[in-house]
């Protein structure tokens, strides 16, 4: 233990409070002048800080179903998931799969935010469920919970604060970059495939290829393998954090499920038909092909590979598929829709004139957009890293600023 640091269970040092949900339907219970939250309302918020819900309680049905905590107190989520937290600026009810902790006087509120934030995967731990994991109360208020006097708390909350911030600001520029880079690379390929020649045609993409839907074994279960013999098996998954090329899966199929599902090839282009129908994917290798996905094969004639790939990518494309897509629920993109979009097709040897300027414009994109991954997992990291300093004694103002500089 840190010299002047005590540790007290947390049902010692706060008072834990339960949420509860009055009676749904019943108008008497809902939309008076009470704040009261959800786990869903909590997570992704640009600040800690909460001072309004999406839902109310009249006296009434804060009486029945739910108690206030009073600002500055700190609201955990704990089910579905457990770990979003905020602080209340005013007196706020929640659900029942949230928990309030009202601080002592002896416990600085975003001093405690932060001690919750850094212990987020042991409360995780400590949750129990089979349909969903929930942290009880016995179990969050046995929690050991370390802490110095106020002074250092509020020294220790002003170097994360102050921290954090600039984490929050390079986060922001990093994602500037990206879009700027993005919008530029959009900008000039809005524009070459506006300058139409007097030697280009405009096609449908029908006619200019052969357009193929996938299609799913079923039981999906009966027809998945390890052998060796087994055919990649391509689903919307297999994609989305892949870059342009789909080369490998993380699942096979039996060669029996072939003929229940759609075979492409190396050279084939893949576009999901639906949500994310505008990103196109060039195969490299052979697989069969999920139902949600739609298989360009046979272009060779007409297309240049990179001018294609360009092409389906672009706004140009998206815009009409995005237009044309069908369905309330989930918008879907079928063969015939697709067939019926419309592209610029210059002559072969200008596909690839215009391929090879764009492509080193794309790939300036994609190095950025690399950067900006792993810079933002840095800038994660060190949050975590910043947060374990704070509650074992070694965090500094300085340290804290050598640290920034080696990652901004």
């Amino acid at each position: 233990m840190m010299e002047g640091w005590q540790t007290k269970p947390i049902g010692e040092v706060f008072r834990v409070v339960n949420g509860g949900t009055p009676k749904t339907g019943t108008a008497a219970f809902w939309d008076g002048p009470h704040q009261w939250i959800t786990p869903a309302e909590m997570g992704g918020l640009p600040s800690p800080y909460l001072a309004s819900s999406r839902r109310t309680l009249t006296d009434e049905g804060l009486r029945v179903g739910a108690e206030l905590v009073p600002p500055q107190s700190v609201i955990l989520s704990s089910r579905a998931p457990i770990g979003h937290l905020v602080i209340n600026e005013v007196p706020m009810a929640f659900n029942q799969g949230c928990k309030g902790l009202v601080p002592s006087r002896a416990i600085h509120t975003k001093f405690a935010y932060y001690f919750l934030l850094a212990n987020v995967p042991l409360l995780e731990s400590l949750g129990t469920g089979a349909t969903f994991k929930e942290l009880s109360s016995g179990k969050l208020k046995e929690v050991p919970f370390h802490f110095p006097l106020l002074p250092e708390q509020r020294r220790i909350v002003a170097i994360l604060d102050e921290a954090f911030e600039a984490i929050a600001t390079a986060k922001a520029n990093t994602e500037k970059n990206l879009q700027n880079a993005r919008e530029l690379f959009e900008s000039r390929l809005a524009h070459v495939f506006s300058s139409v020649g007097d030697d280009w045609k405009e096609q449908t993409l029908g006619s200019t290829c052969v357009i193929a839907r996938g299609g799913s074994p079923r039981p999906i279960q009966e027809f998945l393998t390890t052998e060796a013999d087994g055919i990649n098996w391509i689903k919307i998954s297999d994609a989305t954090a892949s870059g342009k090329y789909i080369s490998s899966t993380a699942e096979k199929i039996k060669p029996a499920g072939v003929s229940r599902s759609r075979l492409v090839r190396d050279g084939d282009f893949l576009l999901s038909n639906s949500m994310s129908f505008g990103r196109p994917y060039i195969m490299r290798t052979t697989g069969c092909i999920h139902d949600g996905w739609l298989v360009l094969s046979e272009y060779q004639e007409s297309f240049d590979q990179d001018f294609l790939y360009l092409l389906l990518g672009s706004q140009f494309v998206y815009r009409q598929f995005d237009r044309l897509a069908a369905g309330s629920t989930v918008r879907n993109l079928n063969i015939d829709l697709a067939s019926s979009v419309r592209v610029p097709v210059p002559p072969l040897q200008v596909q690839v004139q215009m391929a090879g300027e764009l492509g080193e414009l794309s790939e300036g994109v994609e190095q950025i957009a690399a950067v900006r991954k792993r810079k933002l997992a840095a800038l994660d990291e060190l949050k975590k890293s910043l947060l374990h300093q704070a509650f074992t004694g070694q965090l500094t103002a300085k340290s804290t600023d050598q640290q920034l500089e080696a990652v901004a």
